[in-house]
């Protein structure tokens, strides 16, 4: 065996796979930078805001309900539903119908609505945003008689 030729000869390095690989390595950067300089990653998947609510139901002759929100993201009132049964009666309606905040407002820890639900209510608190076709329920509570 001749160790000076083995030194010598480089015919194993092809400079076609070399350039292949330089290439390959080019458009995957160039992949990677476009996608967060467009923001691709952003418009994948639309997020449901994460909030809580607690019910309160008052009886004795003056029955009264509220919806709080305690805490969590703040949401615009206009993508704020309360849906469910109200006394047997399947009814749905933005959270604006019981508040003073405008549609373009947005509901934050303490805000507070008293729909008129009675004693045998099933209501849900979804979120339906604005220019999306999905919803989320948020909170849901029934009443004592239902």
């Amino acid at each position: 065996m001749d160790i000076k030729r083995l030194i010598q000869d480089d015919d194993a390095v092809s400079p076609v796979i070399g350039v292949i690989l330089m290439v390959a390595i080019t458009v995957i950067l160039a992949a990677v930078i476009a996608s967060f300089v467009l923001g691709l990653g952003d418009q994948a998947q639309q997020a449901t805001p994460q909030a809580s609510f607690s019910w309160e139901y008052e009886g004795g002759g003056t029955e009264t309900l509220t919806v709080t929100h305690d805490g969590g993201d703040s949401i615009e009132a206009q993508e704020l539903y309360v849906r469910g049964d109200f006394d047997y009666a399947t009814s749905s309606a933005a959270w604006t119908n019981w508040s003073s905040l405008s549609p373009s407002s947005e509901v934050t820890a303490g805000n507070s609505i008293s729909p008129n639900a009675g004693t045998q209510y099933e209501l849900r608190v979804v979120y339906e945003p604005v220019e999306g076709d999905t919803s989320a329920t948020l909170s849901e509570d029934s009443g004592p008689d239902a």
